[in-house]
Order: structure tokens, then C-alpha cells, then sequence
């Protein structure tokens, strides 16, 4: 097996969902869309508390390919990033039946987004194919709706606003995986730039692309190859503590909370699991601020030092990380060349994000093959552009 994972492309991917629609439904497919996984630079367990976040979107793609076909069913096949093939059907939502969530469990994350769609939509046949590796932090969940999303706008005509978009994508996998996500992932994955990183107020929604002009660095991920499943880990514990301490505090969400706020919730008698959440959020959100502003003065070295400090905020005060990627980071930490280094997105297990310089990246590699107990996988992240509708 490869220690590098390596994007197939767009080409490449939608030639394989057009053989494989071919393949099954003996016709060619009429509409074609597709979006990006995503890597969050800095910022996490933030956006659901409506702080800042600074994610860039992935040359890694999840594509969906269709038709519509005189029917009231949706027949949907996946292949999977394993080579893995699944197939569902499930009734296309009228005005008297409603879309309910159901088994297979991955059917959700598509049907949530049909029920959600503004437009009708007709049944079809549809094969969806990815390259975003699963359970790793680089929201191949939110490339899945999106991609879907933007299939159907293609297929019905349709058209739906970006932020409109990311928001209904959003509200589908609240309702039917039953995640309570932030707005981050939907929100990149829909507005991603090549060669940017977007910084996303998520409480007013608004956002700045910010040009990722690194020089002699690179962004080097390093993905520890443990999966996680969120719903059944302790992701909606760690939103429910966070909103304790805004209802405690009387905010709406912890974004308008300050440091001195801390001792408000210790006169309280407030849980100590509870002051820990309060106090990554605010500490984030503030790094968050830190390194873009750093990023654009190319005061990279600042910017490596905020990595490891959201990394200790995310380890010992979020609690979302894991013995392999706190094992990763300390490893970044003794290399020559590594400025920073991070996990990255909703932990228990997922990614590391490292910055490095170019000329050092085979060393880096080679150190951490050398000493990480796992089998990690690597890439350089290469900033590229969001959702799109395919032209077949």
C-alpha cells in the first residue's frame, strides 16, 4: 500500500461514474455535479458555537452522475473510496408522502438532501463515486450533500443561492444522519477557491477568501488512518456543553463570550467539563483571528505556533483528539522544518495538518513512517475550487 493518497481527478472520477451509470441502467446519465472534501486549517469545535473558521476546500472530489426516469423512485449506487459498491432505492418525496430517515444509514445523508431540495424532484437513477477518504476529518459527508445538491439543481433546473445551498445541506444532516454539525463544512465545501482558504464568520455568515500564498512552505496532511464515526461519538456531547455555558452566561452562543467570562461560569459551580469546552471556544476563535492575520502578513512562523496551541486546546480542553494524533504532533514537533502542526476537524481520530517547508516534506514523511505506531497516509494540500455542475 501507498503512503501518499493521491486525487484521481475530475476527469478521471467522472469517467468512472459515467461507465458505472452505463454499467447499471443501460443509458447515459443527463446530469452531472460535483464537490469538494475540505481541510480545516484552524478553527474547529467552533463553528457550531458561531466562531471563526479558516477551512480550504480539496482537489479530492465526490461526483454524482444522473437522469431523471419516469418514475416515482430514486435508485441511487455508491462507490465508495474502498472500491466498496452499495445500492438503495427510496420514493421521491410528493406533497402527501414525506422523505423519512431510514436504513441503509449512508441513504440519509442523500435522502436528507432530496427531502430538503426547494424544487421537485422527479425519480431518478443516480451513481455517486468519491475519492474523499472517509472518516478522516475531510468532510466526505458534506462533499456527499453537496454534490447531491448541486446533481439535483443540474437534473431540475433549479437554482438555489450559495449560502442558501450550504444552509439546506446543513439542515439535512441535522435531520436525517442526525448530526448536529456546524455550518462549516457545507459552507466550504459550496464556496471553496483554488489557491485560497476561506475564513467564515459563522454567525453572520459572511466570508473573506484569503490567498494562500506560502512560499517555500506547504501544507502537509498527515491522516493517522483511525476512523471515527461522529454520531456515535461524543460530537453532540461536545455542542450540548458548549450551549450550557452560552445559556449560563445568557448569550446565544459562546461567540460573544470573553476570557473573564470564565470566572462568571466558576461562580456559577459550573462543571469543570463545561469551563473546559468555554474556554477552547473562546481560545480558538481568537487563534483563529490570530493566524489568518498572520497568514496574510506571512508571518508563518506565528502561524505554526498557533497550531500547536489549538492543538493542546483541542487535546486537553475539547477533548476531541485521540493517542494517535497527539502521537503525530509530538512526533512534527522534533522534526527539522515543521513550523506547526494540528489535528484538524472533528477529531477522534482523522488528520493532522503540518506546516513545513518544501525542501523538507520527504524527511517529515520519513520520520514520522518511522516512529508513528499506525500506518499513515500523506498529502500536500492543494487549495482548489467548490461545488460545481459537470458539463458531460
Amino acid at each position: 500500500m501507498s503512503n501518499e493518497e493521491i486525487p484521481r481527478g475530475e476527469a478521471a472520477l467522472l469517467q468512472k461514474a459515467r461507465e458505472k451509470f452505463l454499467a447499471t441502467f443501460g443509458r447515459q446519465p443527463t446530469a452531472a455535479a460535483g464537490a469538494p472534501g475540505r481541510l480545516n486549517l484552524i478553527g474547529d469545535h467552533i463553528d457550531y458555537c458561531e466562531g471563526f473558521v479558516l477551512p480550504a476546500a480539496l482537489p479530492f472530489l465526490t461526483l454524482v452522475v444522473g437522469a431523471s426516469n419516469n418514475s416515482t423512485e430514486c435508485n441511487v449506487v455508491s462507490v465508495l473510496s474502498s472500491g466498496e459498491v452499495v445500492s438503495a432505492s427510496f420514493p421521491a418525496p410528493t406533497t402527501s408522502t414525506a422523505l423519512k430517515p431510514g436504513p441503509p444509514a449512508w441513504t440519509n445523508y442523500v435522502k436528507g438532501v432530496v427531502a430538503n431540495f426547494p424544487g421537485e424532484v422527479p425519480g431518478f437513477d443516480a451513481v455517486i463515486v468519491t475519492d474523499v477518504p472517509m472518516g478522516s476529518g475531510l468532510s466526505s459527508s458534506a462533499a456527499v450533500e453537496v454534490s447531491v445538491f448541486s446533481f439535483l439543481e443540474a437534473l431540475t433546473g433549479t437554482k438555489v443561492g450559495l449560502v442558501e445551498k450550504a444552509k439546506l445541506c446543513q439542515k439535512a444532516e441535522h435531520e436525517f444522519p442526525g448530526m448536529p454539525c456546524g455550518i462549516m463544512d457545507q459552507y466550504i465545501v459550496t464556496m471553496g477557491k483554488k489557491d485560497h482558504a476561506l475564513l467564515i464568520d459563522c454567525r453572520s455568515l459572511e466570508a473573506e477568501q484569503i490567498p494562500l500564498d506560502l512560499g517555500d512552505l506547504a501544507i502537509l496532511v498527515t491522516n493517522s488512518n483511525v476512523k471515527h464515526q461522529l454520531t456515535g461519538s461524543e460530537y453532540p456531547q461536545r455542542r450540548a456543553q458548549c450551549q450550557e455555558a452560552a445559556d449560563r452566561l445568557g448569550l446565544p452562543s459562546l461567540r460573544g463570550a470573553r476570557i473573564e467570562d470564565l470566572e462568571k461560569l466558576k461562580a456559577q459551580n459550573c462543571d469543570d467539563l463545561v469551563l473546559k469546552r468555554a474556554r477552547h471556544v473562546i481560545e480558538e476563535t481568537r487563534m483563529t483571528v490570530e493566524a489568518t492575520k498572520a497568514m496574510k502578513e506571512k508571518d508563518f512562523r506565528r502561524v505554526g505556533e498557533l497550531f500547536y496551541q489549538s492543538h493542546e486546546s483541542l487535546s486537553h480542553l475539547m477533548e476531541v483528539s485521540c493517542p494517535e494524533l497527539d502521537q503525530i504532533v509530538d512526533i512534527m514537533r522534533g522534526v527539522p522544518g515543521v513550523l506547526g502542526a494540528r489535528m484538524t476537524g472533528g477529531g477522534f481520530g482523522g488528520c493532522v495538518v503540518t506546516l513545513v517547508k518544501k525542501s523538507d516534506l520527504d524527511d517529515v514523511k520519513q520520520h514520522v513512517l518511522s516512529q508513528y505506531k499506525g500506518k499513515p497516509t500523506f498529502f500536500v494540500c492543494q487549495p482548489s475550487d467548490g461545488a460545481r455542475i459537470l458539463k458531460l
